[in-house]
């Protein structure tokens, strides 16, 4: 895998409260992390011989998405010519709920387009994620 021809995006909805916009790109980076370990580097050991935990070793940028925006992207990625695409999602249904089995009975119980997006992670071709996003703001 050619990382230099791969790029990581998450798009947070901007309206959301700060803590949410924080606890929705932590969540997508745990998962990217779990999907994609060998992008976390080795661990570090400062000047004074402290370590530090391997973080993750690609730019991650943090796009300003809105709500409507996030819908019509998740269903964007549903298409054919972005399976190859790795897309992680954070919706209401998920952020409702306290514990993952929760989370599994509810979802199965909402259909897709009853799904609020509070964020989401692509991870893939750079030319397909930037077709995807590139008109996109930072998230500031």
């Amino acid at each position: 895998m050619n990382i230099n021809n791969k790029k990581c995006v998450m798009i947070i909805d901007s309206q959301l409260p700060i803590g949410v916009i924080a606890n929705t790109s932590a969540i997508l980076g745990a998962t990217l992390g779990k999907h994609f370990p060998e992008q976390v580097g080795d661990d570090v050991t400062d000047a004074t011989g402290k370590t530090h935990l391997g973080i993750i070793t690609i730019p991650v940028a943090m796009l300003k998405g809105s709500k409507d925006g996030l819908k019509e992207l998740r269903e964007r990625l549903y298409g054919p010519e972005f399976s190859d695409l790795v897309v992680i999602d954070f919706s209401d249904v998920a952020q409702g709920c306290q514990v993952y089995s929760e989370y599994v009975a509810k979802a199965a119980s909402v259909p897709e387009e009853d799904h609020t997006y509070l964020g989401i992670a692509i991870y893939g071709d750079k030319k397909k994620v930037n077709s995807l996003t590139g008109s996109l703001p930072l998230l500031r």
